[in-house]
């Protein structure tokens, strides 16, 4: 090689680096100067408890852990994440108030949902009857991504995660866009430990009177979700 090529070369990579050190600064530094700590503190404060607490997906991520244990796992936590950001995308760009117009379509959303969640514990107790060997998988990467399609508690996150959070307070898109990843990175982390203290009860005992009970306690958790929103659809 040439010192004239070698020249080049040694320019053009701390040209090509500032080049695109200054493209991400002025992408995100806007978002972190407008995105102040308090505007984090209100999302983190709105929307942890609502993921955190028991709902359909995250009593499914209790039993997947319990049966198939964390790595067995990861394709039903991303089949139901996968649909929680294509959701969170749609609706606030502008699906959630075509759906808002139309209540009737959310309606079937939460029959189906419902339906969809008394046949996921019914399919737990069937397999914990026939007792499966430990290599089976239970519950799916399509599993997660029917049951998010049809879960009514995510549908209503999003709606008041976007009316409250969605202020105008920097430019809409860009705050629809960081809401997204912000809510995506707490979903992602908060399925995991539901998952993980699954599989921690499943190491914890090892009594078949015990599991047994465990297997008909999450059972029927999603059987009282699913007659919680019968209830509140009619």
């Amino acid at each position: 090689m040439s010192g004239g090529n070698l020249l080049f070369i040694c320019i053009r990579i701390p040209y090509a680096k500032d080049k695109y050190l200054s493209f991400v600064k002025n992408m995100f530094y806007p978002i972190i100067i407008d995105m102040n700590i308090e505007y984090f503190l209100l999302f983190f404060g709105l929307m942890f408890p609502l993921v955190f607490s028991p709902g359909p997906a995250n009593i499914v991520f209790a039993i997947s852990g319990m049966k198939q244990g964390v790595r067995s796992s990861i394709p039903l936590i991303i089949g139901v994440d996968l649909v929680f950001i294509v959701y969170s995308l749609l609706i606030g760009f502008g699906l959630g108030e075509v759906l808002q117009r139309h209540p009737a379509l959310i309606f079937l959303f939460q029959l189906f949902g419902a339906l969809y969640i008394i046949y996921l514990a019914y399919k737990f107790i069937e397999v914990s009857k026939a007792k499966a060997s430990p290599d089976k998988k239970i519950f799916t990467f399509k599993d997660g991504v029917i049951l998010q399609m049809l879960n009514p508690k995510g549908w209503t996150m999003l709606f008041l995660m976007f009316s409250i959070l969605l202020d105008g307070s920097f430019d809409r898109n860009t705050q629809v866009v960081v809401l997204v990843i912000m809510l995506a990175i707490l979903n992602v982390a908060t399925h995991f430990i539901w998952v993980a203290a699954g599989s921690y009860i499943s190491k914890w005992t090892d009594n078949k009177k015990i599991e047994k009970m465990l297997n008909y306690f999450f059972s029927g958790s999603l059987l009282l979700v699913a007659a919680w929103i019968l209830i509140n659809i009619y």
